[in-house]
């Protein structure tokens, strides 16, 4: 079937033969949904703190913090803003000129309100010879629209996220890029170091780089750090292959078409890091510096948690490790994988030592990650739940709608009443008890996947998602998902959440 032509496309990227077999077999045959126990709870899995012990893990982060251990925050920040936009393109190519929508009138009645409006007034100047509030006053919406999307001006429909001036300050207003850079030195900072990981395409790549060089200096200064400030790509290899509708690869010009794996291709870049503890959040989950407090408390809360339930399990390893241990000891790993990295395994007081030692190793010596999780108001996000995986054991999986039986009416009734939802808000462990990385694609699990439907050149196509980077990507992790609360939280997925009150 591959041409040898399509040999070298392959060789280029990186991508073996065997890899294109298996994406083929996945488009004809899919992906199985998963198994599910039960919807994740503050009963059933998520751990709700008191006061007392949200203080007590603060002190152990404040501690961990002091010990010199490699922190870095990994902030995905590829993706661009061009769906942010969505409604305001539409406004541009629609047959009336004046705001009509109740979007479009939001838009336009606090235009001074977005913390991009004085370059934006600038841009108008520029493109149009007259501020903004001119152009509106002799009904000339659509311009300042094109002024603030255009190449020509702002460029914001097709720049990324990272790179929109989102919040105002009184002499200055901030990216998204710059907010994580303030965060990282509130609390993922160590010794007087911030380490800050950026993933980013590579048309935007010198753009981040230039903005990094403008502002890191002011922000070092005000916040005593120095920063070490990295950006990387997703891999070529990381790409999949595009199918037509009858399972055959899709061909542009004779050549196969490969489009981007999604977020799941990060976890080779987050393999790539050397640190010791990662913290994952979304480019688009900031506030200004008034509202930064809790976060920053909740962050440490996280981590406390997360290096808390490390420092056991390293515990019992080397316990393992010593063959000094007796049954006393092997009951209390039990528990610990139970209760604290809830998962279980039906049989497991039937297993004879060798085999019951061979199973608690596997689940302590792995990558480990706290992840947040706020009460479901109907946000988008991913659902946590107790799903079972191929070894029978039944652990706490983020799951997207997608992995989920939607004909099963059990599994929906689970979905649509889970209590809580995922915000990408990760504090993850990637070394083992002795020190070396994890290897952490070892940890995807491949059926987690999914097929989208697309199109290209008015041909339709199916496209392969690899398993998500905090959902499939993450399975075969120990996770511990602790409540937090909804203010930690604030996405901001058109231009008009900018309006919200957390961002002004």
């Amino acid at each position: 079937m591959l041409t040898q032509e399509d040999k070298i496309q392959l060789q280029q990227k990186g991508i073996s033969e065997s890899q294109i077999e298996r994406q083929l077999k996945q488009f004809r045959e899919g992906f199985p949904f998963l198994r599910l126990k039960a919807a994740a709870s503050v009963e059933n899995g998520i751990l709700r703190t008191s006061a007392e012990e949200q203080k007590h893990f603060v002190k152990l982060w404040d501690q961990y913090k002091k010990e010199g251990h490699k922190i870095t925050k990994f902030v995905p920040a590829s993706g661009a803003a061009s769906r942010m936009f969505k409604a305001m393109f539409e406004f541009v190519d629609a047959d009336y000129d004046v705001p009509t929508t109740d979007f479009e009138k939001k838009f336009f009645d606090r235009l001074h309100d977005f913390a991009f409006f004085p370059a934006l007034d600038d841009a108008c100047v520029v493109m149009y010879g007259k501020g903004a509030d001119a152009l509106v006053a002799e009904g000339r919406q659509k311009d300042v629209v094109v002024a603030m999307l255009d190449a020509d001006g702002l460029n914001y429909g097709q720049l990324p996220k990272g790179l929109l001036q989102f919040h105002s300050y009184d002499t200055q207003a901030r990216t998204p890029l710059e907010e994580h850079l303030v965060e990282a030195a509130l609390y993922a900072s160590s010794k007087g170091e911030a380490d800050v990981h950026f993933t980013v395409s590579s048309e935007h790549k010198a753009l981040f780089q230039q903005l990094v060089k403008d502002v890191l200096g002011d922000y070092e200064k005000e916040y005593g750090v120095r920063y070490h400030v990295s950006f990387s790509e997703q891999k070529p290899s990381t790409d999949t292959l595009a199918a037509t509708m009858d399972n055959e690869p899709f061909r542009v010009d004779g050549k196969l078409l490969f489009r981007p794996g999604g977020h799941g291709a990060l976890i080779e870049n987050l393999s790539d890091l050397d640190s010791d503890i990662v913290f994952i959040k979304n480019i688009d989950n900031v506030v200004p510096d008034r509202l930064k407090e809790e976060t920053v408390f909740w962050k440490q809360v996280l981590a406390g948690v997360l290096v808390e339930a490390q420092t056991q399990a390293f515990s019992y390893l080397r316990l393992l490790d010593s063959g000094d241990f007796n049954h006393s000891d092997l009951e209390d790993m039990i528990r610990f994988v139970r209760h604290t990295l809830c998962c279980d395994k039906e049989g497991i007081k039937d297993m004879e030592d060798t085999e019951l030692v061979n199973y608690l190793r596997s689940k302590l010596n792995r990558p480990m990650r706290a992840a947040g999780v706020v009460k479901n108001v109907g946000e988008p996000g991913g659902g946590p739940f107790l799903a079972y995986n191929p070894d029978g054991s039944i652990s706490l999986q983020i799951l997207e709608s997608s992995q989920i039986d939607r004909n099963n009416a059990e599994y929906q009734k689970m979905f649509t009443e889970g209590t809580h939802f995922n915000p990408v808000d990760l504090v993850c462990a990637i070394r083992d008890y002795k020190g070396n990385k994890f290897d952490l694609p070892k940890y995807v699990d491949p059926a987690t996947g999914f097929i989208s439907f697309k199109s290209k050149s008015g041909r339709e196509l199916k496209a392969l998602e690899l398993p998500g980077l905090w959902n499939g990507a993450m399975s075969d992790w120990s996770t511990i998902m602790v409540e937090v609360p909804l203010a930690t939280f604030n996405p901001v997925k058109t231009v008009n959440d900018l309006l919200r009150d957390q961002h002004q």
